[in-house]
């Protein structure tokens, strides 16, 4: 007799057969890669460029429009408090954290990421019909820190959603390559925003921009939030998530079940806050410098950075392979070592009007970032459980938004300006040393069971 075969008595006894096993697992439904690439990196990608075209615009016009009578007497003063608004965005990112990350966790990855995506697209959108000073007053600055402050809510549920879709799709030996999508959405919308306001700067004078052509590419950005809603409507749930949710390991209370794994938030924020400073030194602080202290046009320093972003791409991809086969820790070691010596030298990269010196500058600088940064897709929700993965890893990124790019580029126009240019250098390489020190207490995570 067929040892599988099943008596009526015990088919009566509630014995299940290998079938009637394998029928009650819950099916779960998989993305191609592709549908999976395209759904992480687009949010990402519309993210970096509405903050790219916030910083140029903050770094070129918004001292000029929203602070005019300070910008009569000290120009200076009024881009170091347009650089200020620019920071309202990171301050309100800890509070999107933990507003997206509960309802991510809770009740799951799309619904959340959609939400998102909607609030960061309206009010970019909204930034570019905002009213100026000589129009609405002081309002007119109220405003557009509301506005700003929606779009760091929103921008705090977006990457953290976006890394989940792609490492919780991933193959355990590629979720440092797969969570390496959505950062690739960051140069990706570098280079939309800088090409768009290139492209602005070269067709219309000076006075229209200031005017007018400043709000294009605020404009423009509802185009890219139709896209990226219609690709995010139609994605399904992670498989992760689809298992927790069946196997009933999801939680009611995220942020309190958080409040356990504080250290690795701590360690996930000193360990990212370096990419932080880097980013916005390079793409925002530097435009601001290069122009008004080097002597290069906007239209020079922005096809500068264009070339340079292609680095910043590289290194991405260069720094996730990596981490891959040796492991998330070696390759964000490497990286910021790197990042120390290039602060050394930093300062003579930038010390007089030299397009090699600057290009050097831009490109080394984004290809350490890049090494850096490209591991975050997978390190960062790696340190947290399934259950309260969304919350961890957004509330780590996030909170280094502030700690290494809230005021970075005020930060560093401020130590420039009372103590000379290598004062960029101590500053850089200061963040560096922080992550390479939160580093040491870092553990591998390269092999974790990324499904508990």
């Amino acid at each position: 007799m067929n040892n599988l075969a099943k008596s009526p008595a015990t088919a009566a006894a509630g014995v299940a057969s290998p079938a009637t096993v394998v029928a009650a697992k819950p099916q779960v439904k998989r993305d191609s890669t592709l549908e999976v690439m395209v759904a992480s990196m687009v949010g990402t990608a519309i993210e970096f460029y509405d903050n790219y075209c916030y910083s140029i615009a903050a770094a070129s016009y918004f001292g000029l429009i929203f602070f005019t009578d300070v910008a009569k007497s000290d120009p200076v003063l009024a881009t170091l408090l347009a650089f200020v608004t620019f920071a309202v965005s990171f301050l309100a990112r800890p509070f999107g954290s933990l507003l997206f990350g509960h309802f991510g966790d809770r009740l799951g990855r799309k619904k959340t990421l959609v939400a998102a995506l909607m609030l960061m697209g309206t009010a970019t959108f909204c930034v570019g019909l905002l009213p100026g000073y000589d129009v609405l007053g002081p309002a007119a600055v109220v405003l557009l820190c509301v506005c700003r402050a929606c779009q760091g809510l929103g921008l705090a549920g977006e990457w953290s959603g976006a890394a989940l879709v792609a490492t919780e799709n991933a193959p355990a030996d590629k979720r440092a390559l797969f969570g390496s999508f959505p950062n690739l959405g960051a140069p990706i919308g570098f280079f939309c925003a800088y090409g768009v306001n290139l492209l602005l700067d070269t067709l219309l004078p000076a006075d229209a921009m200031v005017a007018w052509g400043w709000r294009i590419p605020f404009l423009l950005s509802c185009l890219l939030v139709i896209v990226g809603l219609v690709v995010r409507m139609r994605m399904s749930e992670t498989p992760v998530y689809q298992k927790a949710a069946a196997e009933h390991r999801t939680t009611k209370t995220p942020l309190r079940d958080l409040a356990h794994h504080w250290r690795r938030l701590v360690l996930g924020t000193c360990t990212m806050s370096i990419t932080y400073t880097l980013f916005y030194v390079l793409g925002t602080w530097s435009l601001s410098y290069g122009v008004s202290t080097l002597g290069f046009s906007q239209q020079q320093y922005l096809g500068m950075q264009m070339i340079s972003v292609f680095f910043f791409a590289g290194f991405i991809l260069v720094g996730c392979l990596t981490a891959d086969k040796r492991g998330r820790k070696p390759v964000l070691v490497v990286g910021n070592v790197c990042t120390v010596l290039f602060a050394l030298v930093a300062p003579m990269l930038l010390a007089a009007h030299s397009v090699l010196s600057v290009m050097v500058f831009l490109c080394v600088g984004f290809a350490c970032m890049g090494a850096i940064f490209g591991p975050c897709g997978s390190y960062l929700p790696e340190l947290f459980p399934a259950k309260v993965r969304y919350s961890g890893a957004g509330l780590s990124y996030n909170l280094a938004a502030i700690t290494g790019g809230a005021f970075a580029p005020t930060i560093a126009s401020a130590l420039v300006m009372n103590f000379g240019i290598q004062s960029l250098g101590w500053y850089l390489g200061g963040m560096a040393l922080i992550a390479l020190l939160a580093l040491a207490f870092f553990r591998e995570s390269k092999d974790v069971d990324f499904e508990q």
